[in-house]
């Protein structure tokens, strides 16, 4: 048996612009860009990159997350749509993270290559800010009454569902049925990373690349068990969903990548620009040119 309701859904609509509607999910996610963007902006100023550069970084990477949502939502859907206007057609929703992330990941690759700046040291500053907007946008699907699981079964809901907060809850009655806040197990768990990431980034400082690839896999580990749970998956073949194969394949990636650049000496440099040596401690820096500047001042 699953637990009833009678809730009615929450207006998705932020604000009406005459006949142009401002949604939830919009302002949502936008706020999650501008928080990112100013949490790597001061990181990247402690690591000495240009004030500026996350902000030009941005012109480009959202329009590419945004295209490349839309075409990985429509390659896997593509039966779906009749016409180019509905593929264009974002306003129904049809964006697929997955698709936002690597186009994304693209344009930075492409852009660090323009600037001769670091890919790891740039991906490894904004690895808690695209968590941090993932884990907000979460809140834009709740608005959106989307991206939730199956029925909750009456025990279920007693034992757990109950003490989540009814403003969540109520949202999550669909066809009469509380229904599973998948949303909300995402956007906490991305929490959770954020922590890990920071732990890492001001208690550990690992090597260039360890952050960045460390997000990518606890993404992927979170949204393969949740994905499992969700109604509006996308699927390849008969029930085999998308999401889970390509957060295996990322975990996989990962780990490859982490254990080629061990083994060919490409991670040398930890994440705050300290390089090491063959044996993985740091390098000395700056000895001699303290020794001189000692020297000098004896010389005076």
């Amino acid at each position: 048996m699953y637990e009833a309701c009678t809730q009615q859904p929450y207006d998705r609509v932020f604000l009406e612009l005459g006949p142009f509607p401002i949604y939830w999910y919009g302002v949502l996610i936008m706020l999650g860009a501008l928080i990112g963007l100013i949490m790597a902006t001061r990181e990247g100023k402690r690591l000495n990159l240009h004030k500026d550069f996350f902000v030009d970084l941005l012109v480009y990477a959202i329009p590419a997350a945004i295209v490349g949502a839309r075409l990985y939502y429509v390659a896997f859907e593509f039966e779906s749509y009749n016409s180019l206007i509905e593929v264009i057609d974002i306003r129904q929703g049809g964006l697929a993270i997955h698709g936002a992330l690597i186009a994304s990941v693209l344009v930075a690759y492409f852009y660090t290559k323009i600037k001769n700046v670091s890919f790891w040291k740039v991906t490894d500053i904004a690895a808690p800010s695209i968590l941090f907007g993932q884990m907000l946008g979460r809140w834009g699907n709740f608005m959106n009454q989307e991206a939730y699981g199956g029925p909750i079964s009456q025990s279920a809901y007693k034992n757990f569902h109950q003490y989540i907060p009814d403003w969540i809850m109520n949202n999550m009655c669909v066809d009469g049925l509380y229904h599973h806040p998948t949303f909300l197990y995402e956007s906490m768990w991305s929490l959770l990373g954020i922590v890990l990431l920071l732990v890492l980034r001001y208690k550990v400082n690992p090597r260039r690349a360890v952050i960045f690839l460390t997000y990518v896999m606890w993404y992927s580990v979170g949204r393969f068990f949740i994905e499992g749970m969700r109604t509006d998956s996308l699927y390849l073949v008969g029930d085999l969903r998308v999401a889970q194969l390509i957060s295996i394949l990322l975990i996989l990636g990962c780990l490859y990548v982490l254990y080629y650049r061990r083994k060919h000496g490409y991670d040398n440099v930890l994440y705050d620009g300290t390089p090491l040596d063959q044996h993985g401690n740091p390098k000395p820096q700056n000895k001699q040119k303290s020794k001189k500047n000692t020297n000098k001042k004896k010389k005076k």
